[in-house]
């Protein structure tokens, strides 16, 4: 059977709230010490669906993601709704991939098969780490026993799963990882995301780190560090196929790689971005960040998109490549063309190849090589001038 690369059209539902905000995140989350009115918000987001709908037009849906924030806070009947007006706007397939992420910490049985029983077929657990100190120091509310409690109910549960493995953390040895992700290897069902610990602006974890309350690894030592990563899950039958998602080949995630196959999506949800063809150009819609503010939105105009733009040739262009190339698979060199009006420059193409940066595949295809992953901004920025 043919690989499929087709882009897609996604749909993605961001539900804002945690139990606790950790540290190194910067997405957009919010605590609330009083309970969340689900059902108002489960009206909210059928809302902003039917008005995305009319947006886009009719589509055939290729993936459906509820993100956050912990979606893994929302009640079995929340999802649900929201599922269910999803593909009251839009065609959904059978059996198309439907993802959930949640935190262990909020992970209960019965929960669980709720999800199932709405139409989750996917759960994206956010592990982070298996090893208990490491856990208190990223402000997680699990330790590692409930972690693995919740992989297993997951792999009970649902057909498919990953979890996310945060490494490069403070005083991590290279032997320390290799044996952490060994471990996390034999409990995972057929896809992990790794990804490296960064410090971002606006962050606990930033004030911290500035004020010296703790050092991460240097960069040297963080490329050690992805070597080895790349080393060990190869070996485990688990490649990489996009910087820091490794699958057994089939099972990569669908949705995601709608975003790296610079494909469509649309964006439901406070500080949801969106990207979709709208009127023959390529739109961007990015709603409001707080929660109840977005909701207001809704209620009074349908929507919560407080910003975007169209996007030229020439920046759907370099989105295509800095997307496209963190893919093992690389780009399609004549969808560039016709994105840009013009091909990539052969001198420029000539130098990195000569670097050991990129590489091509057969006539048609671009990809960066491993040493080029770990510098592929410069890459990229380079390729598109």
């Amino acid at each position: 059977m043919p690989l499929d690369r087709s882009p897609g059209f996604g749909v993605y539902i961001h539900w804002p709230f945690c139990a606790a905000k950790c540290p190194y995140c910067d997405f957009n989350s919010h605590v609330r010490h009083q309970p969340v009115d689900q059902q108002r918000f489960a009206r909210a987001f059928e809302t902003e669906l039917a008005t995305m709908r009319g947006r886009t037009g009719p589509r055939e849906v290729t993936s459906i993601f509820l993100g956050g924030g912990t979606p893994s806070l929302m009640q079995p009947q929340t999802v649900a709704a929201v599922l269910d007006a999803v593909a009251k706007n839009w065609t959904v397939p059978d059996g198309i991939e439907v993802t959930l992420e949640a935190n262990p910490s909020s992970v209960e049985a019965e929960r669980f098969r709720g999800y199932r029983a709405a139409g989750v077929n996917r759960v994206s657990l956010g592990v982070q780490a298996l090893n208990d100190k490491d856990l208190r120091f990223l402000g997680r509310l699990h330790n590692v026993e409930e972690a693995l409690h919740a992989i297993g109910l997951a792999r009970e549960i649902f057909p498919r799963l990953s979890f996310d493995l945060i490494y490069a953390r403070p005083g991590q040895t290279l032997d320390a990882w290799q044996a952490e992700l060994e471990q996390a290897i034999g409990h995972a069902a057929d896809h992990l995301s790794l990804y490296q610990l960064t410090i971002e602006e606006g962050t606990p974890f930033h004030a911290l780190h500035a004020a010296h309350k703790f050092t991460i690894p240097d960069n040297d030592r963080a490329a050690d560090l992805y070597a080895v990563t790349q080393e060990v899950t190869t070996a485990h039958g688990l490649p990489a196929y996009e910087i820091s998602n490794h699958a057994r080949p089939g099972a990569e995630s669908r949705h995601n790689l709608t975003y790296w196959r610079y494909g469509e999506y649309v964006g439901v949800g406070p500080g949801a971005h969106g990207r979709f063809i709208e009127n023959g150009h390529r739109t961007v819609t990015i709603a409001e960040r707080m929660p109840e503010t977005w909701a207001n939105l809704v209620e009074a105009k349908g929507h919560g998109v407080t910003g975007g733009e169209i996007l030229t040739r020439s920046e759907e262009a370099d989105e295509f490549l800095l997307m496209g190339l963190r893919l093992a698979e690389g780009i399609d060199l004549s969808r560039y063309e016709a994105f840009s009006g013009r091909g990539l420059s052969s001198a420029r193409l000539s130098v990195l190849q000569d670097e050991g940066l990129v590489a091509p595949i057969g006539n048609a295809r671009l990809r960066a090589t491993a040493a080029g992953m770990i510098v592929l901004d410069a890459v990229v920025a380079d390729l598109a001038r």
